[in-house]
């Protein structure tokens, strides 16, 4: 262990420009509201409030520190060496420290999993990952597709050309089969994060010559409440960021010796594949350095071309499972499921989005300037903002090891990457700069080691800093991160329900059971199923009056126009795209209305119906059906079902009332009234 820290101790340079220049970007982008200056899309509306927060949480924290600081002088609040037996026993027995710590984010993650995000998929994402997974454990690539997709048909899911499966790399929702066979998918991301912490503390403490550095940047890391809520859900990022750190412990005990080792280049380049897998962006981001590296490597010493050869063929390996996996699903080992969804741009780069708004680079500079505001918060949750000890640690620091370079070049790669995509990722937090937490930690955590190298003879601000980051940890456990527990505990309530639990109470079986979804879900599933690609689906249910669509598509479902025909049909009604607004009818704000247009009765009845409450089909994909069928109710479409399962009992399910996360009951219905209502072009009651 001393033997590779001292290499890549030896291996520093006089390089204070990177780390101040990084100083710089992170404090601007961290503080400032950058995104509000611009005129690219976004804006933190939010700014003021936070800012007045990081202002009078720093206020509190350093005028605390600096009394007790000064206090300290006459009271017994300060003792030098406190931690230091700790430091000592932990590096003495690494290994014992390190499962320890890796056991103790297990069981805070796994609480954090069941008990704040009810151990389910919440956001679309987690949700058709798992589907996927699902499908993995029963040994296959993909579902035979529906043969009406409308009815069941739902976002980031491929339902076309016979099979039905998700959009997602297969990465991800392989690292769920195993939860999946033991029917707790939910332990997966908590046994991910727990596995980065162990590798964590592997690679600070081969890179950090300092063992109390070590060890304090390895606990904020398993205790960082960025880390710890993500850790506890179901996003690919966790396991993403597990394989990322497998590949930078494999660099490090590569690179710390001029000696060629191939079994950690081997090591390295697998990870950095599996990463792909699941995250292929990622991958990129942190591959190119690494490759760079090993290319240097072996430039310097020829013995060294092992490792480079050895890298590639590992990194081969998931590399070329990832091309096999498409051409068996999407036909081409090139085009992966989200480009055959989306379309081309769904990739990186400056063009139209998927959605389509234009990305544009001030979007892509209003999208890093609110994923770094919103780290400040979210990395720590501290009464100081999050970024602030990084930063300072960077602006001090005088040196750079080797590795320090290697996570400075991959940070700058996966910014720039994330600069060119489209995509505002939030989800308990800025997900996507999650690989960024190992880096923005460690330099978090050289801060107090750094302030007291530059000044050592100067005893009153050391104690200063220290009790102000403790008045900060305090804050943090008592007052924010509470809070942020409650909020995540009350967000997005009708995805915890369980759907299937109506049936199961009242002991109904082998029925057709339909599920009332709001009526611009409906309209989105309707297009799909007219050959709508999504991308233009999305351009057109943004853009258009819900009754207009209404209208529209019951016309081309009546003349059974489809495809590009049918996109000719909706386009021209793009028209007043600049006139229409948020539906203040219906409660589902994602529907558009064309101020002062009149409603005929179809449509009045479907604002009715979602006035009425409705619910949503996703969450069931994951869910166990046993003998009923579950689908999306589509009115007078439903026919088709009906023809299809004639001798099944029918119910309705829907929320017992519009209150949001209200629970669900199942309603009784006569197949033949249905088909009398529709038949007569009456608009189905709404039941």
């Amino acid at each position: 262990m001393r033997d590779a820290i001292s290499s890549h101790a030896s291996r520093t340079s006089d390089a204070p420009f990177v780390p101040r220049l990084a100083a710089a970007i992170v404090g601007v982008l961290g503080l400032l509201p950058v995104a509000n200056w611009m005129r690219g899309g976004h804006e933190a509306a939010w700014y003021g409030i936070v800012a007045s927060e990081w202002l009078s949480g720093s206020v509190i924290a350093v005028g605390v520190g600096v009394v007790l600081a000064i206090l300290s002088n006459r009271l017994p609040l300060w003792r030098d060496g406190l931690w230091a037996g700790l430091v000592e026993r932990a590096h003495a027995r690494p290994r014992l420290a390190g499962a320890l710590l890796a056991a103790t984010a297990f069981v805070l993650y796994a609480v954090i999993a069941r008990s704040v995000l009810s151990g389910r998929p919440l956001l679309i994402d987690e949700l058709s990952q798992l589907f996927q997974a699902r499908i993995f454990a029963q040994g296959r690539l993909w579902l035979d597709a529906p043969v009406s997709p409308e009815f069941t048909s739902i976002l980031h899911i491929l339902d076309g050309g016979g099979k039905w499966f998700s959009q997602f790399p297969p990465g991800g929702p392989l690292m769920m089969v195993p939860g999946v066979w033991l029917r707790a998918p939910w332990l997966v991301g908590p046994a991910a994060g727990a596995v980065s912490v162990a590798l964590f503390w592997g690679v600070v403490r081969r890179i950090e010559a300092r063992p109390a550095v070590s060890l304090g940047a390895s606990v904020l890391f398993a205790c960082a409440p960025f880390v710890a809520f993500l850790s506890g859900s179901h996003m690919n990022h966790v396991t993403a960021l597990m394989w990322v750190l497998v590949a930078i412990y494999a660099l490090t005990r590569q690179t710390a010796s001029d000696q060629p080792r191939p079994a950690f280049a081997a090591l390295c380049g697998f990870a950095l594949g599996a990463t792909a897998a699941i995250r292929p962006v990622d991958a990129v981001a942190f591959a190119l350095p690494a490759g760079v590296w090993m290319l240097w490597r072996a430039l310097r010493n020829p013995r060294c071309w092992s490792e480079v050869l050895a890298a590639g063929v590992a990194m081969a390996l998931p590399a070329g499972g990832i091309l096999w996996y498409n051409a068996r699903t999407t036909g081409h080992p090139l085009l992966f499921a989200y480009e055959q969804l989306w379309g081309k741009d769904h990739g990186l780069g400056f063009h139209r989005a998927p959605w389509g708004f234009a990305h544009t680079p001030a979007r892509g500079l209003e999208l890093l300037s609110l994923y770094f505001l919103r780290l400040q918060s979210y990395l720590f949750e501290t009464a100081l903002p999050s970024l602030t000890f990084a930063v300072a640690a960077l602006a001090l620091t005088r040196r750079l090891t080797a590795i320090d370079r290697y996570l400075f070049a991959s940070a700058a790669c996966l910014l720039g990457l994330y600069f060119a995509y489209w995509h505002d990722g939030f989800y308990l937090g800025p997900r996507f700069l999650l690989l960024l937490a190992p880096v923005l930690i460690v330099w978090s955590a050289r801060f107090p080691a750094a302030m007291r190298e530059r000044w050592p003879c100067a005893p009153m601000l050391q104690r200063g800093v220290w009790f102000s980051i403790a008045v900060s940890a305090l804050v943090t456990i008592a007052v924010n991160v509470p809070f942020r527990r409650r909020q995540y505990q009350g967000g997005l309530a009708s995805m915890r329900l369980d759907y299937t639990a109506p049936a199961r109470e009242m002991g109904v079986r082998n029925a057709l059971i339909l599920v009332r979804e709001s009526w611009g879900s409906q309209l989105v599933a309707r297009m799909w199923a007219l050959g709508v690609p999504h991308s233009v689906t999305e351009t057109l249910y943004r853009g258009i009056d819900a009754c207009q669509l209404e209208e529209v598509i019951a016309q081309l479902e009546a003349g059974r126009v489809t495809g590009e025909h049918a996109v000719q049909r909706l386009s021209p009604l793009l028209r007043d795209s600049a006139r229409v607004v948020k539906s203040e009818l219906s409660p589902d704000h994602t529907e558009r209305m064309l101020p002062g247009a009149t409603y005929g009765p179809v449509c009045q009845q479907r604002v009715l119906e979602d006035r009425g409450g409705f619910t949503f089909l996703a969450p069931l994909l994951v869910q166990d059906w046993e003998t009923n069928f579950y689908a999306r109710d589509l009115h007078a479409r439903d026919t088709l079902l009906l023809a299809r399962y004639p001798d099944r009992t029918l119910y309705l399910m829907k929320p017992v009332s519009s209150a949001i996360g209200a629970s669900l009951h199942l309603v009784p219905l006569s197949s033949d009234s249905l088909r009398s209502a529709w038949s007569s072009g009456e608009p189905s009651v709404s039941r």
